[in-house]
């Protein structure tokens, strides 16, 4: 049987696929196994989590509870959860106790440990990645051993442990900081000229808590900008031109796809965890049949950035169903694409060509080469991942070296990407 990830345009080459119930039993498979990779909610596009000719380890299975900490004097309440939890059937849970996390990403769907590893994110000038909630992790190692690392016991090492792309262990247990619950509401807005988004870019940043900006790249209007806002909030009128939008818009509206699986937009007041995701758990993620890249940029380039893709705007309107722009504020994970500074995000949802989007893709980085560009580690890009000179890829190879000496993590898409 060939397994495949989630959008079907990788079929995954390891020898086979073995679900863990226990953490002795996933132990004994790791130490056994010369070469292994956790498998999560396949949501990656590229072979980031594949282990070809080896072991893939499904962690969907093991039976590890969801516990949550209150705060204490000095520190913050937790929940600590086991390695293949999701975020849709855990976030209820942390809402239903009082609490709440900073930040999601668009896709409830996905894991938390796959997510840490790859670090994905939300959106929000002043909100860091998903990966910036870890406090501590578990982290099971080549030789069948468990351990534990925090960001107060081991800060030597724990900037590199978090983003850690699969290649130091596998992440059987995470903690995240947690706080209050509140509540978000979702407003959309119609047709942002392109001259203003460049102009008032930060403005329109400061709009929101969270502010994504749908285009795809050729026509003379962003599409759509959504503002996502914790109540109480004041949600202008208009937004530099842009004006309200007359109903519900899934991202990719302007491409005719319907908005049935987003979540509740119209200033609908609505727990965080069923307004900060772009998409509901009970429907298919996005679009469905889809590809997906992303790339970043330090926040001071946006405006460059915005004037160079505009300049093939018309190659990637053909390939493209829609392309989010969002901000990310910067964070000291060592492989995390905010490390060091605050990015802004160009995500890409690509028609499900992969040959015409694999001869765009350096073209596309080559355009945004000049400003420091980092693609995400578990979608479509063509070169490296990180810019030259990335210094924390130095460090991170050093701890790989002492955690993993004999690779059992490895693959040749890390033996690539990781060799700087």
């Amino acid at each position: 049987m060939t397994r495949t990830n989630w959008a079907g345009n990788l079929a995954y080459r390891a020898r086979e696929v073995r679900t863990p119930r226990t953490l002795d039993e996933a132990r004994e498979l790791v130490a056994q196994a010369s070469r292994v990779k956790a498998l999560g909610s396949r949501h990656s596009f590229n072979p980031v989590a594949d282990s070809p000719g080896g072991l893939q380890l499904d962690l969907s299975a093991l039976e590890l509870p969801t516990e949550i900490t209150p705060a204490t004097a000095g520190a913050p309440a937790t929940v600590t959860l086991g390695g293949g939890a999701r975020y849709g059937e855990v976030v209820p849970r942390i809402h239903e106790a009082g609490f709440a996390l900073a930040n999601l990403a668009s896709l409830p769907h996905i894991t938390v440990a796959g997510s840490v590893a790859t670090g994905t994110h939300g959106s929000g000038q002043r909100q860091r990645g998903l990966a910036s909630a870890v406090s501590a992790v578990e982290l099971l190692t080549a030789d069948g051993e468990l351990r534990t690392f925090t960001r107060t016991g081991d800060p030597d090492v724990f900037s590199g442990v978090v983003v850690n792309v699969g290649a130091l262990g596998v992440l059987t247990r995470l903690t995240l900081d947690l706080e209050p619950a509140f509540e978000v509401r979702q407003d959309a807005f119609d047709g942002l000229p392109w001259p203003t988004a460049i102009e008032h870019f930060d403005e329109i940043q400061a709009a929101g808590y969270s502010v994504s900006l749908f285009t795809n790249w050729a026509r003379d209007v962003v599409d759509q900008v959504l503002l996502k806002n914790r109540v109480p909030a004041e949600v202008p009128g208009t937004l530099f031109g842009a004006v309200p939008a007359d109903g519900p818009r899934h991202p990719a509206h302007a491409a005719g796809v319907s908005a049935e699986n987003t979540t509740v937009q119209g200033g609908v007041p609505g727990p965080w965890y069923d307004r900060l995701p772009h998409f509901r758990v009970g429907f298919a993620p996005s679009v469905g049949a889809e590809l997906q890249s992303e790339y970043f940029v330090p926040r001071a380039h946006a405006a460059a950035a915005f004037q160079a893709l505009r300049g093939i705007g018309t190659r990637i309107a053909e390939l493209v169903l829609v392309s989010e722009i969002r901000t990310i504020a910067g964070d000291d994970l060592w492989l995390s694409p905010a490390y060091g500074g605050d990015r802004v995000a160009f995500h890409f949802t690509w028609q499900h060509r992969q040959p015409e989007i694999e001869a765009l893709l350096p073209v596309l980085e080559q355009r945004l080469a000049p400003f420091g560009v980092r693609a995400h580690w578990g979608k479509l890009f063509h070169g490296a991942p990180l810019e030259p000179g990335h210094t924390g890829l130095p460090r991170f190879r050093a701890l790989a070296g002492q955690l993993d000496p004999r690779g059992t993590f490895g693959n040749p898409f890390l033996d690539r990407t990781l060799s700087g």
